[in-house]
């Protein structure tokens, strides 16, 4: 199973998404190690600054290599909430030796998701609402409509360069705003329209 995740994929208005839509989108994986499902994420060792952000997160349902954009999101089978986790420290000491992003991003627990919903579920995936909320404050809001690389356009993108298997899970980007630091301690709620799916802590 592979775990990808792009980067830099949301903005403010939707005026902005031509701009920064240049067809250089940034992929990066994460080893399925760094799962946690349905359950409280231990804060680790390695870091002293966690940075969170949510994002939908897609499964593919069946296989396909060089798919086009209109079969694309025939090959998600289901959506799920998640927290795309980053060491800043040691994400800013690679970046400053012009190394990977693996470290910082593919640690135990780097990728807490929630249990998915059918895809049958969304009628329409451009205009799907997600939010976060730490300690009971709203800290992101979402919506798929403000992504720059839509769902589809993900899937065309990255199956030109590797097949896409059943299984496979891609975090699809976090909002804009609102992206911080999380403690020890710290409870996650994360909902998709409304509906809680992942309720979980640091610990």
């Amino acid at each position: 199973m592979k775990i990808l995740a792009i980067g830099k994929n949301y903005v403010n208005n939707l005026e902005e998404k031509n701009v920064g839509k240049t067809g250089n989108q940034i992929i990066f994986s994460k080893p399925e190690s760094s799962l946690a499902i349905n359950c409280d994420v231990e804060y680790p060792s390695i870091t002293k600054q966690l940075l969170y952000e949510i994002e939908l997160v897609i499964q593919i349902g069946k296989a396909g290599k060089n798919i086009s954009l209109i079969d694309a999101n025939s090959h998600i089978s289901g959506i799920a909430a998640g927290i795309d986790y980053t060491a800043k420290d040691v994400f800013n000491e690679s970046r400053e030796n012009k190394g990977p992003w693996d470290l910082s991003k593919g640690f135990d627990g780097a990728a807490p998701i929630s249990s998915f919903k059918s895809i049958a579920d969304f009628p329409d995936l451009d205009n799907i609402n997600f939010d976060l909320k730490i300690n009971g404050e709203q800290k992101q809001v979402g919506n798929t409509g403000f992504m720059i690389y839509n769902f589809a356009e993900i899937i065309a993108f990255t199956s030109k360069f590797m097949t896409l298997q059943p299984g496979d899970l891609i975090f699809t980007g976090t909002p804009a705003n609102g992206a911080g630091e999380i403690h020890i301690g710290d409870q996650l709620q994360l909902s998709i329209e409304g509906e809680l799916v992942l309720d979980f802590k640091m610990i």
